[in-house]
């Protein structure tokens, strides 16, 4: 028993498509796969493009030492970085925050999330800051309360990968 004969599809609209010829088809086929490619398309503009006022957070005046995340840690000793036992993913977590992109916000964002204690040393200065790390909305809260937003294509780095053990 098919779909059609099954009662599934309304009996005029299942006349309509049997009376549709193999072209015909063809073509619905092409329409499909040529929206699908160009909601893809836009999608994938609209997630992975860098806004044109992001700027670096850490440069080469201020370069980034010490990070601390929610007790996750990582320290630049000499030219090497290291981590937190539990990370897995170090280099790669130490170079996303090394060269993060980040555009100012004239005002605060609404928040749906719980935010992440961001503890950062810049090499050469004594003290460190603390920031707010908003993960889903891609915010983050300076100490001063300026507000900054990591483009979408670059959050997902700023997570270290853990040492996830099987539950028991």
């Amino acid at each position: 028993m098919g779909v059609i004969n099954s009662g599934i599809i309304p009996y005029s609209l299942s006349r309509i498509i049997m009376a549709l010829t193999r072209k015909q088809w063809n073509n619905i086929i092409i329409l499909a796969c040529i929206f699908m490619i160009a909601v893809l398309t836009f999608m994938d503009r609209k997630t992975h493009n860098i806004p044109s006022d992001a700027q670096r957070l850490f440069d080469d005046n201020a370069p980034l030492a010490q990070l601390q995340l929610d007790g996750l840690w990582l320290h630049k000793q000499a030219a090497q970085w290291e981590c937190d036992t539990k990370v897995l993913n170090c280099d790669e977590w130490a170079n996303a925050w090394q060269t993060v992109l980040v555009s100012p916000l004239a005002i605060a964002p609404q928040l749906t999330d719980k935010p992440q204690e961001l503890v950062i040393q810049i090499a050469d200065i004594p003290h460190s800051q603390l920031w707010l790390y908003f993960p889903i909305e891609g915010a983050l809260k300076s100490p001063a309360a300026n507000w900054y937003q990591v483009p979408p294509s670059l959050r997902a780095k700023l997570q270290p990968i853990i040492d996830a053990k099987p539950a028991a």
